[in-house]
Formats: C-alpha cells, sequence, structure tokens
C-alpha cells in the first residue's frame, strides 16, 4: 500500500529577487492535509509574494515546490488550477451582472448541442452550494449579493476546480462577525472533506479559533512554524515584528485643553442614517467612536467633511459657527479625513508616492497661471516621508506597490501637509499589521499631544481602550453613550454599541 505523504504542499527554500529587492530568502512552508494552515508576517514580509510563487504568478528564483510527493512546477495560474491548487485573493472581481451559477461555471458553461445547458448547470449549482452548505439561489445575480456571500461563490467555484489546496488572502478584511463565523462554518467543512486552506490575516485573533498551525514570516525570511495551541499571542506578536512589543499602544503623553468643536444635534437627510448626534471634542484630544456595523458613524464623520448632506445642525469651530457643505468647505476650515477605504476613495493607486503626498496641497502650491514647482513638491513629499518613516524606494514609486502600512502613512501624510486642525480617521488601522498598527498609534498620540483634536472611528475594541481619551458610543444611527478612564471597557461599549437592537 502507497504510504501518504505527511504534507500535501510543501514550498522548500523559495527565493525570489525583483529589481534592488530580495523579496523571499530561503523561505519553507509545509501544509498538512485537511489542516487550516496560517501564514502571519507584517506587510512587506513577503506573503504574497509567497502565495504568488505557489499559484504560478510568479516564477521562483530557487527552491522546490512539492505537490502530492512529486515536485512541480506552475508557468501561470491555469496550471496550478489543474493540479488542484486555488487561491480566494482578498480584492474580489466576480462578473457582477451575471448569476451566481454563471460566475461558478464561467469558461466551462456545458452545452447541449449548440446552447448552453442551463438546467445541468442550476443541478451541478445547487449541487455544490448544497455540498458546502451555502444557502444561494443559483439564478441570483452577483451584483445584489453582499461581499461574504460572493466569498462564498469563490470558494464554491475553487471547490469545483477539485482543489485540494485553497489559498485564502485576507478573508475577512470586510466582513462582519456573523459573516466572519459563516466563513469559519465554511473552512470547517471543507477540511471535513480533506481540503487544505492556506489562511493568510493579520488578525490573532481570528488565526488563534481557525488555525492547526502557523507559519510566522518577516522580512522574507522564514520565521518558524508552530502548532497554533503551542504560541501565544505575545510570542506571535514578537515574533512578526523580531522585538518584543511590552505595550500594544504607546504611552499617553498629551493633555486635552479646551473644547475646539461642537457638533449639535446632527441629523442626516436620510432617516434611516444618524439622528440627533451632539458632542464635543477638545484640542489636544483622542476621541475614539465605537460602535457596529450599520452604526452609521462613517456617515456622521463624512458629513463632518462635507461629504453627506444634513437635514439640520450646528457645528462651530472655535466657538464659531461653521457651514461645510462640501470636502472644499472642510479643508478651508481646516478639517481633514482618513476614509475607511483607503483603495477605492484614498489614494490615486496610478500615481507616485510623492503625487498621493502633495496632491491635496495643489492650491497652495500652485503659482503662477497655475503651474506647480516640481522640485518643491518634491520637498514637501521627502520631508512627509523621512517624518512620518514611511518605507519606500523612492518618491517615485507607484503607491500601490507599498505595503498596507506604508500606504496609509502616506494618506495620512498627504492630510498633515493641508495643516488640519481637526483630523477624522475612520479605521485607520485596517488591514495592516500589528507592527504597522503600532506607528500609526505613535503618529495618532503625536498629533494629540501638537494640540490638534482627533477622532478616531475604529471596530477593533482594544484598539478604543487603548488610544481614546473618551469614547462615544453609537447604535443604529443615535449616540448611547459617552464613556471615559475606567469606564471604557468592551463591556460596556458593547453595552451600549446594542442598546436599540431587539
Amino acid at each position: 500500500m502507497e504510504q501518504r505523504s505527511e504534507y500535501v504542499l510543501e514550498m522548500l527554500h523559495i527565493s525570489k529577487a525583483f529589481p534592488g529587492v530580495q523579496a523571499l530568502n530561503d523561505v519553507t512552508l509545509k501544509v498538512r492535509p485537511a489542516s487550516v494552515h496560517a501564514v502571519m508576517g507584517e506587510n512587506g514580509a513577503g506573503k504574497s509574494t509567497l502565495m504568488k510563487c505557489l499559484f504560478g504568478i510568479y516564477n521562483r528564483d530557487s527552491g522546490e515546490i512539492i505537490h502530492n510527493g512529486a515536485p512541480v512546477h506552475y508557468s501561470g495560474t491555469l496550471d496550478a488550477i489543474k493540479d488542484h491548487i486555488a487561491m480566494i485573493h482578498q480584492e474580489l472581481h466576480p462578473e457582477p451582472h451575471l448569476s451566481v451559477m454563471e460566475n461558478i461555471w464561467l469558461g466551462r458553461l456545458p452545452v447541449k448541442g449548440i446552447t448552453v445547458d442551463f438546467k445541468k448547470v442550476e443541478r451541478d449549482t445547487s449541487e455544490l452550494l448544497g455540498r458546502l452548505k451555502v444557502n444561494l439561489n443559483p439564478h441570483t445575480i452577483v451584483k445584489t449579493l453582499s461581499v461574504s456571500h460572493i466569498q462564498s461563490i469563490e470558494i464554491a467555484k475553487a471547490v469545483s476546480f477539485g482543489a485540494e489546496v485553497i489559498i485564502m488572502d485576507e478573508p475577512t478584511s470586510s466582513l462582519t462577525a456573523e459573516e466572519v463565523d459563516r466563513l469559519f462554518e465554511l473552512i470547517r467543512e471543507l477540511q471535513a472533506t480533506g481540503v487544505s486552506i492556506i489562511y493568510i490575516s493579520h488578525k490573532i485573533d481570528e488565526i488563534k479559533r481557525i488555525a492547526d498551525e502557523v507559519t510566522i514570516m518577516r522580512d522574507g525570511h522564514t520565521v518558524g512554524n508552530w502548532p497554533i495551541n503551542d504560541i501565544s499571542e505575545d510570542m506571535i506578536i514578537s515574533k512578526m515584528v523580531g522585538r518584543d512589543l511590552t505595550n500594544r499602544f504607546p504611552p499617553r503623553n498629551h493633555v486635552p485643553g479646551e473644547v475646539y468643536m461642537r457638533v449639535e444635534e446632527y441629523s442626516s437627510i436620510h432617516d434611516n442614517s444618524f439622528q440627533n448626534v451632539s458632542f464635543e471634542l477638545r484640542a489636544g484630544e483622542i476621541l475614539g467612536i465605537g460602535g457596529l456595523i450599520g452604526a452609521q458613524r462613517t456617515e456622521l464623520i463624512e458629513s463632518i467633511f462635507g461629504l453627506r448632506a444634513i437635514k439640520s445642525g450646528r457645528l462651530s469651530l472655535g466657538g464659531k459657527t461653521v457651514k461645510i457643505n462640501s470636502p472644499r468647505d472642510a479643508m478651508a476650515n481646516e478639517i481633514a479625513l482618513l476614509t475607511e477605504d483607503r483603495k477605492g476613495q484614498g489614494l490615486f493607486s496610478v500615481l507616485s508616492v510623492a503625487e498621493n503626498i502633495y496632491i491635496a496641497s495643489y492650491k497652495k502650491l500652485a503659482k503662477f497661471f497655475g503651474y506647480i514647482n516640481s522640485q518643491q513638491c518634491n520637498v514637501i513629499a521627502k520631508r512627509q516621508v523621512e517624518h512620518l518613516s514611511i518605507k519606500t524606494p523612492s518618491l517615485r514609486t507607484p503607491v500601490n506597490s507599498l505595503s498596507g502600512g506604508n500606504q496609509q502613512k502616506t494618506l495620512i501624510a498627504r492630510w498633515l501637509e493641508t495643516e488640519p486642525i481637526v483630523l477624522l480617521l475612520d479605521e485607520p488601522t485596517r488591514g495592516i499589521d500589528v507592527g504597522a498598527k503600532y506607528e500609526i498609534y505613535k503618529i495618532i498620540e503625536n498629533l494629540a499631544r501638537e494640540g490638534k483634536c482627533v477622532i478616531f472611528i475604529s471596530s477593533e475594541m482594544p484598539e478604543l481602550i487603548g488610544m481614546a481619551d473618551r469614547v462615544m458610543v453609537m447604535c443604529e444611527g443615535r449616540k448611547t453613550g459617552e464613556l471615559t478612564g475606567d469606564e471604557i471597557t468592551e463591556e460596556n461599549i458593547l453595552k451600549l454599541a446594542t442598546k436599540f437592537m431587539v
């Protein structure tokens, strides 16, 4: 009887270099059958590059990939898929105007005579979704579905190819807590059928819940591999960043001053959005805003920045009532907004790091006949890159090639150059690793120390507890309370965040 290999997949001594950058150096990853194997590391550690070498997107420079005991080399993604390796990317790109079943079988639709056999497509789709316990109608148009359901379709597509190994890259970055639970149930279903999952995530609590083993990478190297029960959260952080983080948050050395901003009875023009919200913000204060998905926190601060219209309410800055009908008005009143959707609404991905930094300051940089002094622009960009320790090969580097943490710092640099007094930060650490998070926290602390007014929205309660002087909590568009000092606990935040829910 043939002995089954201990590993379904082995990546041995993998190296990959790009011009001027050694992305991977002697990396090893071994995945057991029917297991969830987490891969962790800071942004730029090499996780995505390693997966692209596995999936045939990049050719490795050296090393060996062994699948089911046999060496393999994939010259493209189709080779990997044919050999039962699938990858679900963080950014999902379905065909939105097609149905669920068409998305799953696109390019492989069975024909009967000269037409597509849609009855067979429907039958096969229902059987596949039923096997995975995914409750979706095969005929539903994909653009009407949630991110969670679209992700389930991508998983079903991978299974339809007979995938034995499925790579999931940051699969929960846009999911609610309930949707995460649903995904984990689906992963367990896959495991039960013998499928192995390579699970890439920055979220340590998720890794501890779902993974069997974890491989940690740092600076293109493998730090090590551990059974998940043999490594603590603090050890994971230490291995990822290469140093002990005795504190996840920087010490608070700022002291809030006088009230600078007042928001009074702010109500959206939409009845199902925020209503009658009032709060104050002091100079040198970090005000956290907590709440669950749908609490209308983002909608509230976007209205303060002039992105959304209000039905009623009053905003005052420094004791003076102001009217903000557009982002231009907000910027004129020294307000800046770091959006939640970094890629969709924040970055100009085709532009360089320098251009992304000074693009919001064109008005003050424009001289005669609107011409911009490029030398002055580069001086500004260089100053901010050095000030915020943005890791980039050069100012001309396309911003989309930077790690998530450095992209976020680039956006912060853009707004700091406008010299704001009030900074509205919406989920500023979403999708970045623990080391980069700490750097963002230090930037926020320094802003408060300089006397800036900071509003900090976060769905991670430890962040609110660790960073905020006060926490305002919202539920279904209404303010449910404020917490200060020892009152700021997960239990109290959650209690206020669910106050109006049945």
